[in-house]
């Protein structure tokens, strides 16, 4: 009787630019025998970098990270590395962010305070090509509907968020300042705020922008 091959452990590439939180995770998940973390990554572009240069099975992407979210990343990667596998883990999830993620592909979407063994279990799920969605966000996500704001209303939102005045927003955007006072206009009214600063807090809250 011939015995089964073993099975190759499930490659995985892990972005955070947490490096505390990096570190730990790495060392734990190094003590399961069948993971094996063949790449670390601090920025959006160095993940993708990362992953196109050691072809993981499964990235865990956080959400935010500077140069590009992990929700970007995931998206570049269905496109350029279509058998990488990618998650979410974050520790601000909020229910736009679930549906981005959920629209680029993402195959789990999981909180920071999971535990190392059961993030484990979820990487093996998801490399079986399963999904995952942690409930309490699946239900917040429902509640809280659909983003009634445009791309363009979003993007405009989301350049107002530090306060920037109407003609640096208008740069920054390619638009002109007309434009971005018609979209500040129709945001804030769509989202029921008092002015732009409060439609910022509210977007950011529901994870609209």
């Amino acid at each position: 009787m011939t015995s089964a091959p073993p099975q190759r452990p499930v490659r995985v590439l892990l972005a955070d630019d947490e490096h505390l939180i990096r570190g730990a995770l790495a060392a734990l998940l190094a003590l399961e025998d069948d993971i094996v973390l063949v790449a670390e990554a601090a920025t959006g572009p160095e993940a993708l970098a990362m992953a196109l240069a050691h072809r993981p099975d499964v990235a865990v992407l956080d959400l935010e990270m500077p140069g590009a979210d992990g929700v970007s990343v995931a998206t570049a990667l269905r496109n350029g590395l279509p058998g990488c596998r990618t998650m979410i883990v974050t520790s601000h999830g909020r229910p736009g962010h679930l549906k981005r993620a959920l629209a680029a592909g993402v195959r789990a979407f999981v909180p920071k305070t999971v535990s190392a063994r059961r993030l484990a279990e979820i990487i093996r799920s998801v490399h079986a090509g399963n999904r995952y969605v942690d409930p309490e966000l699946a239900a917040d996500a429902i509640s809280a509907g659909d983003s009634p704001l445009t791309a363009r209303e979003a993007e405009v939102l989301e350049l107002a968020a530090d306060g920037a005045p109407v003609a640096e927003i208008a740069e920054r955007a390619s638009l002109s300042q007309g434009t971005v006072r018609n979209y500040l206009s129709s945001a804030v009214s769509k989202l029921g705020a008092e002015n732009r600063h409060a439609a910022v807090r509210l977007a950011r809250q529901r994870g609209w922008v």
